[in-house]
């Protein structure tokens, strides 16, 4: 037994590595889109503080085991990709039924808090991101379509409606308007990574896009969706859900990413791909915190 015990690792090691699976980087901005559709659903003044924040803990602990849970299916995958082999899983570090009850606990008690303390439609609709998110993307669509990012960023589009339903229990057509948003988004995202990965995801077996149809293809696609993006992002302004604030940092912004892109189809370094893919965090990021300035400072 107390062999057993010195083989254990620290506990502090231990903790980082259940921390590592739920992919906090990913979650942090999940929960950033979540909270900002929790402030724009209330038209004036403050959304009830412990709402918020029972909603923010809920969501974000579902996040993190619906992430832990798409690390144990793809331990495999992530063993023989550069991006992917340190983590926990392929290092050996936890192993897969521990993987397992952290994620059921984990995701358990984000469900919980969500049903009793902030209401049922907000733990029902993170379930079913939950599910898309894990089950439906990670072991459906991933291994068998290069569509795979198009289909399964439903259920990445989703934080800023369940946000939306934790404060006003309802999905209005404003909250449908944010989940196009990261829709959209999503593909020349996910599609900037995958160029200069393309080499990893044909090792591991994976239909990305620039696997299955090429690079050129792929280029050509992530350009024309930022032109979809682009317009997408237009909408909340059209439709008087913002104001000029808004509208001033989405063509801004879109602008900067259509550049990027533009760049990306017609002069192509694995370089700018990976600027185009971390300035696109940065596209999102500041786009929701724009809606959330111009909520309360209308011009």
């Amino acid at each position: 037994m107390k062999a057993m015990r010195l083989d254990l690792p620290p506990l502090s090691l231990r903790l980082a590595n259940y921390l590592q699976l739920t992919k906090p980087r990913v979650v942090q901005l999940i929960v950033f889109c979540a909270v900002i559709g929790m402030f724009l659903a209330v038209p004036q003044g403050l959304p009830p503080m412990g709402v918020v924040l029972a909603a923010t803990v809920g969501i974000g602990l579902v996040a993190g085991a619906a992430a832990a849970i798409n690390c144990l299916v793809e331990q495999k995958i992530d063993a023989v990709m550069a991006r992917t082999r340190a983590r926990p899983l392929p290092r050996g570090e936890v192993n897969s039924l521990e993987t397992l009850i952290f994620s059921g606990v984990v995701g358990g008690v984000g469900l919980t808090l969500l049903y009793h303390w902030v209401n049922p439609l907000t733990m029902w609709l993170t379930l079913a991101t939950f599910i898309g998110y894990a089950i439906i993307y990670t072991i459906v669509l991933k291994p068998a379509t290069p569509q795979n990012i198009v289909i399964g960023g439903a259920s990445g589009a989703m934080p800023p409606v369940l946000g939306w339903a934790a404060v006003t229990g309802e999905v209005s057509s404003d909250a449908l308007l944010l989940f196009l948003i990261i829709f959209a988004w999503t593909p020349p995202h996910f599609w900037a990574l995958a160029l200069y990965r393309t080499q990893e995801y044909a090792k591991a077996g994976l239909p990305m896009l620039p696997v299955t149809h090429g690079a050129e293809y792929t280029r050509l696609q992530v350009f024309l969706y930022t032109l979809i993006l682009f317009a997408v992002t237009l909408l909340p302004f059209a439709s008087r859900m913002s104001g000029w604030i808004y509208l001033a940092a989405a063509v801004v912004l879109g602008g900067i990413f259509i550049a990027y892109a533009w760049r990306l189809m017609r002069n192509y370094s694995d370089d700018l791909a990976r600027r185009t893919f971390r300035f696109s965090l940065w596209h999102l990021s500041l786009l929701f915190a724009a809606l959330l300035v111009d909520h309360y400072i209308p011009l």
